[in-house]
């Protein structure tokens, strides 16, 4: 038998619930920030990947090995404990006088996750006919003006499901930012977990509201797939 007593008042009411609500907040906004972050950098990164520039590329190439196969955690800790040493003085100083464990988040956050979000792009580009592209040169636009008005607004469109998929993986990787002390929703959970001893009431509602975050986000993606991709659900 077990001897347990439940307690779901600690985490749905009180400084507890207010606790938990206050790292929602901060685990929307970490996402939020970081997913348009890496998305601006994602599409440079996929645009030079794809350049006639020999090193350009390379470059870009260099830049999605590297982040794409070395751990998020190991690159949280990196720009928490070591940025001070590659970033200017005036960045370092600036990033100290804010919120400097949320700024190390979200660099760490966009730079990993932009990797992802280049090669989702760069697919959805190579899945547009390239007789668009030698089109637009023989219309006299220049490679970038090709890219920026012909290829890469329908490349997006094509992508924005696996791009809402990198945000899912983005708001649930935000979890790790507790290890550097971003009182983002699992942190507060281990806070309320210290305080209270309710472990299972208190990871339970984290559970619940990162379920819920994805249940909101995927509902959305169908809704877009079937009103903008007409792709419906088999019957």
């Amino acid at each position: 038998m077990l001897n347990y007593q439940f307690d779901w008042s600690t985490v749905t009411s009180g400084k507890y619930f207010d606790w938990l609500a206050s790292g929602v907040k901060v685990t929307l906004q970490l996402s939020a920030l970081s997913i348009v972050l890496a998305f601006i950098l994602g599409l440079l990164i996929a645009v030079m990947r794809m350049s006639n520039n020999k090193p350009v590329r390379w470059i870009a190439h260099a830049y999605l090995e590297f982040f794409r196969n070395t751990p998020l955690l190991v690159q949280i800790f990196f720009w928490y404990f070591g940025s001070y040493k590659i970033l200017p003085t005036a960045v370092n100083d600036w990033l100290n006088s804010t919120n400097f464990e949320f700024a190390a988040a979200v660099i760490a956050l966009t730079i990993y996750t932009s990797a992802f979000i280049a090669e989702d792009i760069r697919s959805g580009v190579l899945s547009i006919p390239k007789e668009q592209m030698e089109a637009a040169r023989s219309a006299g636009f220049s490679y970038l003006r090709s890219m920026q008005y012909i290829i890469l607004p329908q490349a997006v469109r094509l992508t924005v499901p696996p791009l809402v998929n990198q945000f899912l993986n983005l708001a649930k990787n935000s979890s790790l930012a507790m290890t550097i002390g971003v009182m983002e929703l699992t942190y507060q959970a281990r806070q309320v977990e210290s305080y209270t001893f309710k472990g299972f009431e208190a990871f339970t509602a984290a559970t619940v509201v990162y379920v819920a975050i994805s249940l909101v986000i995927t509902a959305l993606v169908n809704i877009y797939n079937e009103k903008v991709l007409n792709i419906h659900k088999a019957a």
